[in-house]
């Protein structure tokens, strides 16, 4: 993923996403509950993810996900363009998506990526 515009094609094809405001952008959301979005560094995106998922990350790939102060303690991480491991970042946004389906919603698309 190169830029915003490749992050949200790939999230909405994702079941049941629709573009709505968040925090004044519009971003993919699934069940009114945003899972990606711009961010505010440039040059990388903000997807959601629990904190001990969040960890793993910042400590097993840094060239691809980060954070910053502002984003310390909050449950999501920065993920910068153009990161070497689309499939993992795929996953990542998958699973952020999973955790704000609902149960039908995970009955079809089935287990948590």
């Amino acid at each position: 993923m190169k830029n915003w515009a490749d992050v949200v094609a790939f999230a909405c094809g994702l079941p049941d996403v629709v573009m709505a405001p968040y925090y004044g952008v519009p971003c993919p959301k699934v069940n009114n509950k945003a899972f990606v979005s711009p961010g505010r560094e440039a040059g990388s995106f903000h997807v959601a993810t629990p904190l001990e998922e969040k960890v793993i990350l910042l400590y097993t790939d840094p060239a691809t996900f980060w954070q910053t102060a502002h984003y310390e303690r909050w449950p999501g991480v920065l993920v910068r363009y153009a990161a070497a491991d689309t499939e993992r970042v795929r996953n990542v946004i998958r699973r952020a998506w999973w955790d704000r389906a609902t149960k039908a919603q995970h009955a079809d698309f089935g287990p948590r990526p």
